[in-house]
């Protein structure tokens, strides 16, 4: 494991070292703890995972249609480019 230094201020010091002591836990256990999580919820550059994820979220809605119908429906009255 490597050690960093990192500089934060007095006040983030005192709430890191309130939350150690609820836990029971040391500073350092309670960072990797918070970077852990941060990494975890943070996509990483380049990475598509959410896509495949949230794919068919709405596959079986009915009460949204057909997207291309809706399309056609709200340009109904422009002219066709036939006419142009």
């Amino acid at each position: 494991m490597t050690r960093i230094l990192a500089d934060l201020p007095e006040d983030d010091i005192r709430w890191l070292d309130a939350r150690a002591a609820e836990q029971g836990k040391s500073r350092a256990s309670v960072l990797r703890e918070a970077v852990a999580t941060y990494k975890a919820q943070t996509p990483i550059a380049g990475n598509k995972d959410w896509i495949m994820r949230g794919a068919g979220y709405w596959k079986d809605r009915a009460d949204i249609g057909d997207g291309v119908e809706y399309q056609q429906a709200i340009r109904e009255d422009r002219r066709p480019y036939d006419d142009i």
